[in-house]
């Protein structure tokens, strides 16, 4: 009966010992167990965005700019059409960096090749500066026209906005286009924008102290 009693204890000991190791083992908050390793599948990710600008212009011709951008990791991508010039495309390739905390940044140097109406080499950039609510956004580009180098020129759009909540900003905008004929050789106006899941709409009027300040409506899906 001794021998009996000490072999029902003794395998009690044992099984508890094994689920402890085993619940031990597959826990991932384990000493020494190493957790799941995201940076990598992260990196390899694809971004995608699709962009349309439709400019409405006071004694001109309206038109849409659309824009496409593919990001992994380093690597962008762009696509853009009626950008530079009207019936004109552009191809770029550029390196994502970015940092901060509090303050955070993002910078995308680039280099792009136009072909069309226009055509030319553009070295470029993309960049941002946030803190609080507040976001500071500027592109631009050089393009230097192969056929023309008279015809060579710089082309910016920045904007400062505020926005008090997640859905919602407003603020500045300035831009240096030669796509349509214009009296200011840098039009500043306002902005006021929403965002919805994937999609943001803006909206943008130049020039609002004049009689007919040109209005640029941008619808923009990323996934």
């Amino acid at each position: 009966m001794r021998s009996h009693s000490l072999i029902l204890p003794t395998l009690l000991l044992f099984a508890g010992q094994t689920l402890g190791q085993t619940t031990a083992t597959n826990s991932p908050t384990a000493p020494g167990s190493t957790p799941p390793d995201t940076t990598d599948e992260a990196e390899q990710a694809w971004s995608f965005s699709a962009a349309v600008y439709t400019y409405i212009v006071p004694e001109d011709s309206d038109y849409a700019q659309p824009t496409l951008t593919l990001d992994r990791g380093w690597l962008h991508l762009e696509a853009r059409y009626n950008y530079e010039d009207l019936e004109t495309g552009s191809v770029w390739v550029g390196c994502n960096f970015s940092g901060g905390d509090k303050l955070a940044w993002e910078i995308t140097p680039m280099l792009g090749g136009v072909f069309g109406n226009t055509d030319g080499v553009a070295p470029g950039y993309k960049g941002s500066l946030s803190w609080w609510k507040l976001e500071l956004y500027s592109e631009g580009e050089y393009v230097f026209d192969t056929g023309d180098s008279s015809d060579s020129f710089f082309y910016n759009w920045s904007e400062l906005t505020l926005a008090p909540v997640d859905w919602f900003r407003f603020g500045l905008v300035t831009q240096r286009t030669r796509v349509y004929e214009t009296d200011r050789d840098i039009q500043r106006g306002l902005l006021a924008g929403f965002s919805y899941k994937a999609l943001d709409v803006t909206t943008y009027v130049f020039n609002p102290d004049d009689s007919k300040p040109t209005v640029v409506v941008g619808v923009t899906l990323s996934f």
